[in-house]
């Protein structure tokens, strides 16, 4: 269900803004701490629950652009199993249900989510794509403005969760545009077998890149060019390393600079699936080329390679651009944040950015988040207390 686009601008105490994994842990949170969805408000149109617009409950709302659940994941290849996809961490309070290893993640995990949404009774409303955030007025403690398709919503607080899958990232490069074969990202890749007999070229060092060039290899010939030699780790990546690695990433964005990829500090892990590779001579990686020509890319040491097509594997920025009006950015490019909290604006909570990128992140990220808000909006005197779900 959308909400209507009538004109009546409706309230919120919080509106979350996207319905992927951060989004729906932070929409956990704010349920268990006893938010009750805005659309039940009277003033909104509904019928008073938990105390509505008189009791002492606060109210949320989550806003997804996408047309059914799941977030990114609905995008994803479908070659991407469930058995080699990165990490996926469970949502809270309920546990993944049995996995077939061989499922597509772009099945599983959307049916996941929508399951979760379902059996929680999170206030989800899509599609529904915001397209701006602004102050309503000078007052710091004052009210937010959220435009979107489906109209005006009034929040005093939001967490916005909108990952980075709408942004993805295009380096520029000398004679990109004569290229006479096909460009793709990896935002908009389907098969290896498209690729069936053409040489193509993977562009970037992160896991998308390696686990890309592994599957294409199978059908074709590749190449594979990065700006940095790769970091691979022999050993998984245990509690310490990842606290270490979340803090490097952390010390940036604190510091108002763009964060980094978590795989940027931790490198790469090996898999017998990329030992494979390896073995076969796929992961003979290049340095940058200097620049591409109509038939293939110009080599660092002056040669020439042709190719067909050039994947760019080289990620994603933050989706933030309707955050624009708020002017959060700082001198250094990046967003200077306090935990989730951006640190100048306290009315707005990020999660799913920079250390919280992770899935296991997204989940940590949406509860502080929802712990900032509530200490932020008067704490469990003014909003009611938590609200345990049925088992």
């Amino acid at each position: 269900m959308s909400t209507a686009g009538d004109g009546t601008l409706r309230s919120a105490d919080v509106v979350v803004i996207g319905g992927g994994q951060a989004g729906l842990s932070a929409a956990y949170h704010l349920r268990r701490r006893g938010l009750v969805p805005a659309t039940a408000r009277p003033d909104n149109g509904g019928t008073a629950e938990g105390g509505g617009t008189g009791g002492p409950a606060g109210s949320y709302l989550v806003l997804d652009g996408e047309d059914g659940p799941g977030g990114a994941w609905r995008h994803r290849w479908k070659s991407l199993r469930m058995s080699t996809v990165n990490g996926i961490s469970d949502l809270p309070g309920r546990p993944q249900p049995a996995v077939d290893p061989d499922e597509a993640s772009s099945s599983f995990l959307p049916r996941y989510f929508g399951g979760y949404e379902h059996e929680l009774s999170l206030a989800v409303e899509r599609p529904v794509k915001v397209r701006s955030v602004t102050r309503e007025d000078a007052e710091p403690n004052g009210r937010l403005r959220i435009a979107s398709t489906g109209g005006d919503w009034s929040a005093r607080a939001i967490i916005n969760a909108t990952g980075s899958w709408t942004r993805p990232f295009w380096p520029i490069y000398p004679g990109r545009a004569t290229f006479q074969g096909r460009q793709l990202h990896v935002a908009d890749y389907v098969s290896a077998e498209e690729f069936r007999g053409r040489h193509v070229i993977v562009v970037g060092g992160g896991i998308s890149a390696v686990g890309l060039l592994d599957e294409i290899s199978h059908v074709t010939g590749t190449s594979w060019f990065t700006r940095r030699e790769p970091v691979w780790r022999d050993t998984d990546f245990d509690r310490r390393a990842g606290h270490n690695a979340v803090a490097l990433v952390e010390e940036r964005v604190r510091q108002g600079l763009p964060p980094q990829s978590i795989v940027a500090v931790t490198g790469l892990l090996w898999t017998p699936a990329l030992r494979a590779a390896a073995d076969r001579g796929v992961l003979e990686r290049q340095p940058m080329f200097t620049g591409i020509e109509p038939g293939g890319v110009r080599r660092a040491d002056g040669s020439f390679l042709a190719a067909d097509v050039i994947l760019w594997a080289t990620g994603f920025r933050a989706e933030l651009e309707h955050l624009a009006p708020l002017h959060l950015r700082g001198p250094g490019g990046g967003i200077a944040m306090d935990g989730t909290q951006v640190a100048a604006e306290p009315r707005v909570h990020l999660v799913g950015y920079g250390p919280s990128s992770s899935t296991i992140g997204a989940n940590r990220a949406g509860r502080s988040a929802v712990a900032g808000i509530l200490r932020l909006l008067g704490g469990q005197d003014k909003l009611a207390g938590d609200f345990v779900y049925p088992s």
